[in-house]
């Protein structure tokens, strides 16, 4: 079965099928291309206000340790520590590390009891760009405390399709 395919007579049949060809495969790359898509700082500050209910967030007693130029963002190595007694009465419930760059700004929760000893934790996460993490901290009576840092980022990571 002979296909008829209108081209210009003045246009080699080989180029034509070649144009058509690249214009096929840049409709399908711009369809299938993943665009970046970080938060904004609004965003962080929505994760933030999730986590405490709105509830006030007091400077001091956490303490974030993140490199502050980080080669690859794949692997950056994260530790948080509070400072607590972890008694039955004063111990840190939950301590939440969020990122203002990444798609979605709330990393993770560690949650903690008066038996775990110390509200201290060594990870791994992820960044997508250069940014300021905060470390929350939520107290047995309630209370909310923050720490935060900057890191710069050569080599960005979780990035989304959109």
């Amino acid at each position: 079965m002979k296909m008829n395919i209108n081209y210009s007579p003045k246009m080699p049949r080989r180029d034509w099928l070649k144009r058509i060809q690249k214009l096929g495969f840049i409709a399908l790359g711009s369809w299938f291309a993943p665009s970046l898509v970080f938060a904004k700082k609004e965003d962080a500050e929505e994760a933030l206000k999730t986590i405490t209910g709105g509830a006030t967030i007091n400077d001091g007693r956490v303490t974030l340790v993140i490199p502050p130029l980080v080669e690859n963002g794949n692997l950056v190595v994260l530790n948080v520590s509070v400072d607590s007694p972890m008694t039955a009465n004063n111990y840190v419930k939950a301590i939440h590390v969020v990122a203002e760059g990444n798609p979605y700004p709330n990393i993770f929760a560690a949650y903690f009891t008066p038996r775990s000893g110390t509200a201290n934790l060594t990870t791994r996460v992820r960044l997508a760009d250069s940014q300021r993490v905060w470390a929350i901290a939520q107290m047995s009576d309630g209370s909310f405390w923050r720490g935060s840092a900057e890191t710069l980022v050569t080599l960005s990571a979780c990035t989304e399709m959109v």
